[in-house]
Order: C-alpha cells, then structure tokens, then sequence
C-alpha cells in the first residue's frame, strides 16, 4: 500500500510501523490537541513510512511478555518493578524514565487489552502472568509473576492489534519504503522530513513534513548471530548519525542467553519461567552457582556471561547436528515442564524446536547459546521522545538541546530505561508506552500549526518556513537519485564475486561477533576497527547493482543497509572503546570491574568529519562526551542476583 500522492507537507512522518511507530501514530490521533484540532475542522496530515508490511514488523516475534506491575497471580507494587529495572541495568539508568516506565505500565497493559491484545487468562479470568529474569519482589526478593502475555506470541498479538487500530483511524501508509535520509534545516535546528525509496516504483521520493518520528527497531544484523529479523539493520540510528547527531550508549548490546544452536533463533524466557533449567555438560543446573535464589532467571547479561563461563571452561556441549563440531553450547532442558502445560503455554517455542533443531523438548535437551538480541543504546531522547544534542562547553557547562519536530521511539531510541541491560518484558513496554508519548508530544506541535489549517494559508512566516525545509528536502533527494543512478549503472565496472552486499553483511557479522560478543578488550575492538576501516567500509562504498532495473530490486536497499550497518558499527566499536569499564551487558576482559567514579554516565558518541576528529573519542572520525545518568532514589551499589 502507497499513498496515492504524497502531501506537499506534512504534519508528522513516522518512520517504522512496529509497536512503537504504530502506538506514536494512535497517541496522536487520539490526543486532545489533535481532537480540539477536529473540532476546528482541521485534520491532521500523517504518513507511516515502513520498509516492510506493519505486520512483518519485527515487534512479531516477541514471545514472552510485557511487564506490569498487575499484581494478577501475586502481590506486586511498581516500585519494585521500578528498582529492578535501575538495578538491572546496573544503574546506567535515568531513574526518571524508569519511574515512569514502572509507574504507567499496568496503565498500558491494561489499554492494550481494551483494544483488542488477547492475553491468556487465570481462572479467574484476569489477565495472567509468569515470571521473567530480573523480576523481584520487596527491591530484590524473590522473583515475581510481572510478565502479562498471550501463550508466547505476545508481540503477535500487540502488533496486529495496533495494526488493526490504525487502519480503523485512517492512518496512511507508505508500505515497503526505504527511508534513505533523515533530513534537517541547514543550522541541524529542526526536523525537515525524510528521502525515501520506493521500492515498488524503484523512485527516490522527497517526503516534506514539520516533525518526523524515527522508530525503525534495532540493528542486531550487526552480528552473525542473533534473533533479529534480516530487516533489523540499524537504519535509524545510522541515519542519526548521517544527519550529524549522537547516539547515546550505543555499546550496550544484549545477547539473549539461549538462541537456538546454530540459528540465533530465540527461544523464549517464558521457556525457563515455566521450569526449563540450563544444564552443562556434566548434567549440572550450573545457575545456582552464579546467582544463588534466581537461577536461570536471573537478569539476562548473568545468564550470557554465565553460559560463556561453563563454554570457555570446557563444559560446553556441540549441537547435536554438528556432534564433532565446537562445543560452543549448553543444554536447556525442558524436560521436567508438563507437557499439555508445555505445548499450552510455549506451542512457538516447542515448534521452534522442532522444526529447526528436529528434537522434541518434552524427552530431550536442547542446545542453546547467547544470541544479539536488543540494543539498549540509540537515539537520544528525553521521556516525551524530543531528540536532543549533548554538549559541554569549555567551562564545563552541559547542556540537552533539542532538535524541534524531531522525535524517536522504541528500540531505535534511548530514553534509558534499559540503561546497560534489558529485562525481559520491558522492551515492548517501552515501546508502547513511550510511544504513545512521542505521539502526544508531536500532536501538541501540530497543534499549534497544522499544516492543513486553511486560516494559515497565507501567513508569511509559516510559508517561508516550509519553503525552507522542502528545499532541504528536494536537495537531499535530488543527491539520492543521483546516487541511485550510479548504483544502476551498469557500465560501472566491478567484480561479482567482490560485490555482493549480502556477503558483506556477514563478514561484518562475524567481525562484530569476535570483537563484542558477550566480551570484548582493547585488541579485539581495535583489530575490528582496523579491518572495518580499511577492508569493510571501502568495500560497502564501493557496491553496485548487478541489474539495472529499479522497481523492486532487493540488491539496492540491501547496499543502502550495509552501509548503514557499517556506519553503526564503527561507532559501537568506538564507544565499547571508550568505556574503559564493565557493567551490564558490556563485559570487558581487561576492564572487569564496574567503574561508578568515572563511567557512571552515558556515552555520547557522533561521527565527525576526518580532519575534525581530534576530540575525545579513541577511534579517528568520532567525538565522544558523557553524560551523567539521572539518579533519583535509588544510589548505585553492587549488583548480585
């Protein structure tokens, strides 16, 4: 679905039609600045841009849950909920957002089901829930039942919901478009719209808009393995980046302890919530040694560290598959769960199972090993989703500057929440509930000068303004189709074996999975960056189409996100480089303890031209600050499950 013309200017553009895009669209139109808008007769102008159909939005495949503090099947109090998300990202968290995140979940689980999310139900009819890593009662106790969810197709169920929801309110959509570029006013101020590609016309689009929305997901196809979808490619931060902006504790990337051997498929939480129990070689439930009273449902970074733990002290087990191969594995044993209580509860993970690894859990183990699974850095915004600039002056003055009309959401987006680790449960809450604020927040601009507001037609300061933008705008587009031609080009000479984007793609994987994967150093992140910077980066500039055609040719949004791949990557490696450090999910062999005196803050790293790259950053061509983390009322102290 396309729009049939595009507006000559909108009032906000949507970039990625997962939960958070899709809640921020619905925050929107369901805001009071937008009905006293209507009752004015103004409608607003919206456009959702998606590189995909909304329902194959990676937002699908979550399986366990959404964590609220509901309190359904055991007593529960957001301020526990609240405590064990500072605690679990190791006090990287700004305690305003979390408090927030916490204190508005039940609000948004229970809003999520009066639109239509089917949750699985108690007997008694309420919603249910189970319990995930991290989740404690009484500030660090014993784990909780926090998780609402549906069987273990939560994400399923929320994303076709909000789908449903939106198509009821209208929502335009611009479907399978390539956003190319994020777009701003010449002094970097305010948002100016986005390029886009559309892949069905195979033509370059100029897409004006007074505020645009990045919610485009995360970018786990930064590693070879990880349960990402191939769509995950870390546009949006990477556009971020083009546009001149920061992105905020970009090095914290969590890897799910148990991805399916050898596929980087998830295999759900929910999988240990119900009774599943890692194993080593010896048979050994080896948790209880690294977190006494959590277990295997400790936060998800322990239990990663803990598996490579028992992999590198040689108690690691091969695939079944490959039983000559490396013993790069431990066993999650499903085993002791019932099995009409197994196949209730976990039918997409025992299908999972079974399709790709041919075992059946109920009689035997199964091979699991961490696997990419979220990035807790991105854009940085503040807890309305207003995208803002760090910078410290020579006296030592901080300032948060705002670039007006633009706003991010979701995983694309740092609020932190997460800080420097995930717990389960709480990044669909995240999305949903900051995204319905960034909508807010947008429609309140719109408010105030709707694009379709016929009384302002003529008034010379807004007229000026738009002609501003669109300016910037046509320009970058008029860039864009100039470099689509050269792609196209088929007189440009190169070596098929040597141009091909998708073989790119993995080699970069496979040198961010030896460089970051659950643990890193100063060699590994500067033997990465070496060969990013002299073999990976030449090589994704230097790409061409192997077919002349345009229309829905997959090889040219495939070179556009390899190259965005590899914009990201040099500055993750960048800041796992600065952060001397470990703490949450960043584990560094040569830094092994938590810093609190000098990195008790938030990495602000942008990409700076060649010859403006003497800042602070330990990689040429980046400029690293830090920002000091929010603390509210809860003080840093060590971190045990």
């Amino acid at each position: 679905m396309s729009p049939k013309q595009l507006e000559e200017m909108y009032d906000a553009v949507i970039v990625g039609a997962g939960a958070a895009g899709l809640s921020a669209a619905l925050g929107l139109l369901r805001s009071p600045a937008v009905a006293r808008m209507r009752r004015e007769g103004v409608e607003p102008r919206i456009l959702v841009v998606s590189k995909l159909q909304p329902l194959r939005s990676h937002t699908g495949s979550a399986e366990g849950g959404i964590a609220a503090s509901l309190g359904n099947v055991e007593s529960d109090d957001w301020h526990w909920h609240y405590y064990d998300t500072v605690k679990g990202g190791d006090w990287l968290v700004d305690q305003d957002a979390a408090r927030l995140l916490a204190e508005y979940a039940p609000q948004t689980v229970i809003n999520l089901e009066r639109q239509g999310v089917a949750f699985s139900r108690t007997d008694e009819g309420r919603i249910a829930q189970r319990r995930f890593g991290g989740h404690t009662r009484e500030f660090g106790g014993e784990p909780v039942r926090r998780a609402a969810y549906a069987a273990d197709r939560i994400g399923h169920q929320i994303l076709h919901t909000l789908w449903q929801q939106c198509v009821a309110e209208g929502v335009a959509f611009a479907e399978e478009w390539y956003v190319t570029d994020l777009v701003l006013a010449e002094d970097g101020g305010r948002a100016a719209g986005v390029v886009a590609f559309d892949t069905h016309a195979g033509a370059v689009k100029a897409v004006h808009a007074r505020n645009v929305l990045i919610a485009t997901g995360g970018a786990g196809r930064l590693f070879h393995t990880t349960s990402n979808s191939w769509d995950l490619t870390g546009d949006g931060m990477a556009l971020a980046l083009d546009a001149g902006l920061q992105l905020e504790d970009v090095e914290f990337v969590q890897f799910h302890p148990t991805g399916l051997a050898h596929t980087g498929i998830l295999l759900s939480e929910a999988a240990r919530a119900e009774g599943g129990v890692l194993r080593n070689a010896d048979g050994e439930a080896f948790m209880e040694r690294y977190a006494p009273g959590h277990a295997d449902l400790a936060a998800r970074d322990v239990v990663s560290r803990s598996i490579m733990a028992e992999i590198d002290a040689g108690r690691g087990v091969a695939d079944p598959k490959d039983p000559d191969g490396p013993r790069d594995c431990v066993w999650l044993d499903m085993t002791g769960i019932d099995p009409d209580r197994m196949h209730a509860v976990l039918p997409q993970v025992v299908e999972t199972i079974e399709q790709y690894a041919h075992i059946d859990p109920v009689r035997d183990y199964v091979p699991v090993k961490p696997t990419a699974h979220y990035t807790m850095g991105g854009i940085p915004v503040t807890t309305r989703g207003e995208v803002y600039r760090w910078s410290a002056d020579t006296d030592g003055e901080a300032t948060r500057t705002k670039v007006a009309g633009l706003f991010a959401a979701g995983e694309c987006s740092c609020v932190s929440v997460h800080g420097a680790n995930r717990l389960g449960g709480n990044s669909l809450l995240d999305a949903c509930l900051f995204g319905t604020r960034a909508g807010e927040a947008m429609a309140e601009r719109i408010a105030d000068e709707p694009a379709g507001d016929p009384t302002a037609a003529d008034d010379p300061e807004l007229l000026a303004l738009d002609g501003m933008l669109s300016d910037a705008v046509d320009r970058s587009a008029d860039h864009r189709r100039q470099e689509l031609a050269s792609l196209l080009d088929a007189s440009a000479s190169h070596d098929p074996e040597d141009n091909n984007p998708y073989r790119l793609m993995a080699r970069l994987g496979s040198l961010m999975e030896r460089a970051l994967a659950v643990r890193c150093s100063a060699q590994s992140i500067e033997a990465a960056l070496e060969e990013l910077d002299s073999r990976v980066a030449p090589e994704a500039d230097s790409l061409h189409a192997h077919d002349a055609t345009a229309a829905f040719n997959q090889e040219i949004t495939a070179i556009w996100e390899v190259r965005h791949l590899t914009t990201l990557a040099g500055a993750m490696l960048s800041a796992s480089a600065g952060r001397r450090e470990s703490r949450g999910s960043l584990r560094r062999l040569d830094f092994p303890e938590r810093d609190d005196e000098r990195f008790l803050a938030h990495s602000m790293i942008r990409s700076t031209p060649v010859e403006d790259s003497s800042h602070g950053a330990d990689a040429p061509g980046y400029e690293l600050l830090w920002q000091p983390v929010h603390i509210v009322d809860i003080p840093p102290k060590r971190r045990e499950y």
